[in-house]
């Protein structure tokens, strides 16, 4: 079994990759007994991946540190092409480091056991949702005259005829005000 990153061969002896799809999902039984639940999506597929280095070669190690530590352009996580069967077989193509690397002494061998998990990135449940269509904002309105409709010198909007007792009261508000 072999693991590729941008082309680059992660060395190291008992390579195991263990892939991981979450779905999630809210109970909506309440306090009864039903099985009703409300989807909520697919989360990004992971893939655990644990491997031994001997100490001998320790490059290896500084080399997979390498990777986990590579930032992209802004600062952010490198992401990867990856190449392998399992991550082939879960449709995984692109992936990035998520969740730390540990390396830790094998009791009996001269060697760590590394254990780290790559998540996927631009899945493709990830950009079917970035195609779909917004859906449409409504307009919600009430019945009567909108509020903004008057200006600010308490004349009626453009185009909006006034009411009998409210053009009374525009004659007499402008009388007062001295508005010709």
């Amino acid at each position: 079994m072999t693991l590729l990153l941008d082309g680059e061969q992660v060395r190291g002896k008992h390579l195991k990759v263990t892939a991981n799809l979450r779905i999630e999902s809210d109970d909506l039984s309440g306090q009864t007994s039903g099985t009703d639940s409300a989807h909520k999506g697919f989360k990004p597929k992971t893939l655990a991946v644990s491997l031994l280095i001997a100490f001998v070669d320790s490059g290896d190690l500084r080399s997979l540190m390498r990777l986990a530590e590579a930032t992209g352009t802004g600062g952010q996580r490198k992401t990867y092409r990856v190449v392998n069967d399992t991550a082939s077989g879960f449709g995984i193509r692109q992936v990035e480091f998520s969740e730390g690397i540990t390396a830790r002494e094998d009791d009996t061998l001269n060697a760590w056991r590394i254990q780290f998990t790559l998540s996927e990135k631009l899945s493709n449940p990830e950009r079917v949702e970035g195609r779909r269509a917004a859906k449409a904002v409504t307009q919600q309105s009430a019945p009567g005259q909108s509020v903004g409709s008057a200006s600010s010198d308490g004349s009626a909007a453009e185009g909006e005829e006034l009411t009998g007792f409210e053009a009374t009261l525009k004659r007499l508000d402008n009388y007062l005000g001295g508005a010709e």
